[in-house]
């Protein structure tokens, strides 16, 4: 986990769980992300089934 959060956002699981504003900041960020994903997904899967 700890790689992944470094690699991910720049910082250490210690600075994610001791300081809420970066932990916001960080979690907004996902939550963007996993809607983009999911709309990319979306869009894939309907391309797919139409046979384009």
């Amino acid at each position: 986990m700890e790689k992944a959060l470094h690699g991910a956002h720049g910082i250490g699981y210690e600075t994610y769980r001791r300081d809420c504003e970066k932990r916001i900041e960080i979690e907004k960020r996902r939550e963007e992300e996993y809607v983009e994903s999911r709309i990319v997904a979306a869009n894939i899967g309907g391309s797919l089934s139409s046979g384009t």
